[in-house]
């Protein structure tokens, strides 16, 4: 492999980012290191006596004394089991490695007699009661994979709890336990939460039951880059309220209330170096949480909507090309792998910033996550997007995401084949060098003879060394002027020249992703926003 095709970054994470240090607020140990408004519903109903009257509003203790009894303990257990020869216990001890027995016994070394067992594990967390016969609310990371689920109520009261479904997305769950006549909690309007309002977190941290612990909303549709939990995906949901209402391992699939006796967040993880609060909490939105929760009961899955799109974050080059502010949408990095591509077919093209969906506003990864996820497959959205600085609108039939499908990312690392034969390289504004596509690498994207130009390399001192990538090549100049192929080197050396301080590069330009070390490389088109200095 040519050391010129270095691995490099391409810019723009596409639903995820890069942020450490964030934990999942459960005290299981399996998962305790590794983690750091919807339309209406029938399913979940509104608890009875309602919201707090007006005279109880605003009393930290009042509204404690009305909510405690509806918040429950989840304790879990992961029975043992024998592990498999070559295997590694969760506890660090390393079975026998196979082949080696027979060297052991030759030379005196004592081999087990019995088969090694995984530990049995145990978890804590938190739900929520939300029917009087017993449905409640939790995390899915604190059901995951368990065993057995014991539930016990602020009266003491223990249950055995069957886990009616759960929700790897938006890491909701739902169990149920064999009771009547519950205390049960208001489902409250997280979208009428402002920053700033006092909230309550009530769960059952490091092993104190029933803990209370209050603070404010500090932000809203915190995700992506702000808020990345290392098991999560490109389709996981990450739209959380945060809060500095202390929140510690335990309180997962506790709620987070406002000062009406309400429930507008399902508390789920914590910003921490330690494992434990160190100032930020995170909680999923009621609405979206209450829609999952709804679909769990009812069908024990739940349908994911999906437009067939990949979107990251507008850079300052991105927004100034289309007359935007940068938190003035969502750029289209390319579009899913899958047979259906709503968003494609509705002639929403690559490059296309999204600014708002079904007439919400769209001004970050999470929150376009999430007006989508709170509309059913099937229905059709009105998506406005900016292209070039023009509005377009359009309409889109969300289909039902494949989970067996890869969704395309503008993050993976790059590498492709060296060239054959390549040609005389031409120096270019930007610090871009341009070549001739070399034969490997246009039969590697597919391209037709005489496609576009090989950006080669790019100066260390470049200003947009960070936007492309060893198997980069130039295909079309969509600005200035009207969109263009690129045929050779000269002709896109013609274009840069002609451009003044302060104007706008539109670029079309087609690469090979790859998503992980074990996977086949995709190829991959995006749109590059330049600005002349």
């Amino acid at each position: 492999m040519s050391t010129r095709f270095s691995r490099t970054k391409l810019a723009g994470a596409i639903l995820a980012g890069a942020a450490g240090g964030v934990i999942l607020a459960s005290s299981l140990d399996l998962t305790k290191y590794s983690w750091a408004q919807s339309k209406p519903s029938t399913g979940i109903p509104v608890a009875r006596g309602g919201p707090m009257a007006p005279a109880e509003v605003g009393s930290f203790a009042n509204v404690a004394e009305r909510v405690t009894p509806s918040v429950v303990a989840i304790n879990t257990i992961r029975d043992a089991k024998p592990i498999a020869r070559g295997g590694r216990p969760r506890g660090g001890q390393q079975q026998v490695p196979p082949g080696m027995e027979e060297f052991m016994q030759q030379f005196g070394g004592r081999m087990p007699q019995q088969p090694q067992m995984q530990q049995e594990m145990r978890g804590e967390g938190s739900g929520f009661i939300v029917t009087q016969d017993g449905y409640i609310i939790t995390n899915n990371h604190v059901v995951e994979d368990a065993d057995h689920v014991k539930v016990t109520l602020s009266d003491q009261r223990q249950f055995d709890a069957k886990v009616i479904g759960r929700d790897s997305t938006t890491d909701v769950a739902v169990v149920k336990i064999d009771a009547k006549g519950l205390s049960t909690l208001p489902i409250g309007n997280d979208e009428a939460a402002r920053i700033g309002d006092w909230v309550l977190a009530v769960g059952n941290p490091l092993g104190l039951d029933f803990t209370v612990t209050a603070g404010i909303i500090s932000a809203k549709s915190r995700g992506g880059r702000e808020v990345n939990l290392p098991n999560s995906s490109n389709i996981s949901i990450t739209d959380f309220i945060q809060t500095d209402a202390a929140i510690n391992p335990g309180n997962s699939g506790g709620p987070l209330i406002n000062l009406k006796g309400e429930a507008i967040g399902l508390n789920s993880a914590i910003a921490s170096e330690t494992g434990y609060y160190s100032g930020y909490g995170f909680a999923i939105p009621i609405s979206l949480v209450k829609q999952v929760a709804d679909a769990l009961i009812k069908d024990g899955r739940v349908r994911l909507p999906m437009m067939g799109v990949s979107v990251g974050a507008l850079s300052v080059e991105d927004a100034g090309a289309n007359n935007l502010p940068q938190n003035g949408g969502v750029m289209v990095g390319d579009f899913t792998d899958s047979p259906v591509q709503p968003a494609k077919d509705a002639g929403i093209q690559t490059g296309d910033v999204i600014v708002a969906i079904a007439g919400q506003p769209v001004t970050r990864v999470s929150s376009l996550q999430r007006i989508v996820r709170s509309h059913a497959v099937g229905e059709v959205l009105t998506v406005d997007v900016v292209r070039l600085g023009a509005r377009k609108q359009f309409k889109v039939k969300l289909a039902e995401l494949d989970l067996g499908k890869s969704v395309a990312s503008n993050s993976p690392s790059v590498e492709v084949m060296p060239p054959t034969a390549p040609a005389a390289k031409t120096t270019a504004k930007f610090g871009l060098s341009l070549e001739a596509v070399p034969a490997d690498l246009a039969k590697a994207l597919k391209l037709p003879p005489n496609t576009g130009v090989h950006v080669a390399s790019v100066a260390m001192t470049s200003p947009v060394r960070d936007r492309f990538a060893g198997s980069d090549v130039i295909t079309e100049v969509l600005s200035p002027g009207p969109r263009r192929a690129i045929k050779d080197a000269a002709d896109l050396q013609s274009i840069i020249g002609s451009l003044k301080t302060g104007d706008y590069l539109s670029l079309n330009v087609t690469g090979l992703a790859y998503n992980g070390p074990n996977a086949p490389p995709l190829v991959q088109a995006r749109i590059v926003n330049l600005r002349a200095n």
